[in-house]
């Protein structure tokens, strides 16, 4: 990280205060399954087109859209037309192969669960979720198409096409509730969902948040759009009594912050309101972190504390769109050893900065990520322990 950041000294954000330090566990004492991540799983299609192919189906070369019916073609004929690359992506199950890439080994530290449709895309999702060593466990149902995210790419323009299809089809009692699958749930110490499965299955998230509250573990959520905020606010309100860490970028947080009245749009000050809201488990106090681009990241407990982020030159950026989810991953490889938040807020910073520099939510073999050759930051934060 830069060289100017402040030293201070350092501190837990996952374990509640204890008398003695607790022993940091290391990437060999990791468990399988002891991250958990639940959303809207969508097998990401890249591929490098022309512009007619743009004019066919009425797309600008830079934009994000959700598929319409004139867009349903789109990903067949993409396949047929051009040289494709497949990708597991969605919000959240990019977070949990973020995190698992970071950590490398063991493998399957991070579960997922998600819905996916029993057809071609769905079983190359399933191929391309195992090559990142992530144990997906997905509903899979027929009423429904694999959900798609096409990236059409032409020059250094990106038009996005996201078809959600099955992804909008979990069901609580058809999968979460199986006893195999909620062994796996048990089995995790830190959960994270995306904001975005709030308009599939609420009663799946509030499931998963209170066995995280009622067992002291660690339920971690993402605001994850301005419309969440918006037209999913009572959702969104239903669960984050339980949320023990919940992220966020400056869009995003004002979008909240209007919506639950904080008559404020000072990004350190809406993390200090969105703290001190309402919280189920008093044994861990709520973090909140949001992001602000190239600007520096805000994270709130006790006090607000701040963090630059790593330098980029402009023109080595090449896709911001996994920028938030990696920096997400970053954090939870950290977290779910016990790290300290400077570690935490490091990695996130370091993930975002390696996605940005490619073509959609995509990473080298390896991280080349080694705190010990990076100066220490600042952490000046009392972090979910007992008030």
């Amino acid at each position: 990280m830069a060289s100017d950041e402040p030293k201070a000294k350092k501190q837990k954000v996952s374990a509640e205060k204890k008398t003695e330090s607790p022993t940091k566990k290391t990437h060999a004492e990791l468990s399988p399954n002891s991250l958990f991540g639940m959303g809207n799983p969508l097998l990401d299609i890249i591929a490098v087109v022309d512009k007619d192919f743009l004019d066919t189906y009425s797309l600008k070369p830079n934009d994000q859209i959700l598929a319409e019916d004139q867009h349903k073609a789109l990903f067949e004929e993409m396949v047929k037309k051009f040289k494709v690359e497949y990708h597991a992506g969605g919000a959240t199950q990019n977070s949990i192969k973020i995190a698992q890439w970071m950590i490398q080994e063991p493998h399957n530290i991070g579960t997922f669960f998600g819905c996916i449709g029993k057809d071609k895309f769905g079983d190359i999702l399933k191929e391309k979720a195992k090559a990142t060593h992530i144990d997906a466990h997905y509903y899979e149902q027929d009423e429904e198409p694999t959900g798609t995210c096409a990236a059409c790419i032409t020059g250094d323009n990106r038009s996005l096409v996201a078809n959600l299809a099955a992804a909008n089809c979990y069901k609580k009692d058809k999968h979460l509730d199986l006893e195999e699958n909620w062994k796996l749930v048990e089995k995790a110490k830190v959960y994270y969902i995306a904001g975005f499965f709030l308009t599939v299955s609420l009663e799946s998230i509030l499931k998963v948040a209170k066995h995280a509250s009622e067992n002291n573990k660690l339920f971690c959520m993402n605001l994850s759009a301005p419309f969440i905020c918006q037209f999913f606010k009572d959702n969104l309100m239903q669960v984050m009594p339980y949320v023990d860490v919940l992220f966020g970028n400056e869009t995003e947080a004002t979008a909240f912050a209007k919506e639950q009245n904080f008559k404020t749009e000072d990004i350190k000050e809406i993390a200090k309101k969105a703290q001190a809201l309402p919280k189920v488990n008093t044994k861990r106090q709520r973090i909140v972190v949001l992001t602000q681009g190239k600007d520096e990241t805000v994270c709130q407990s006790d006090t607000v504390e701040t963090f630059p982020v790593l330098k980029i030159d402009p023109k080595d950026i090449v896709d911001t769109n996994g920028a938030g989810d990696a920096f997400v991953g970053g954090f939870l490889s950290e977290l779910v050893m016990d790290k300290p938040m400077d570690q935490c807020v490091k990695a996130a910073h370091y993930a975002a900065n390696v996605i940005i520099r490619r073509a959609g939510c995509t990473f080298p073999e390896k991280p080349d990520f080694n705190l010990s050759s990076c100066s220490v930051m600042s952490s000046a934060l009392s972090c979910l322990r007992k008030p």
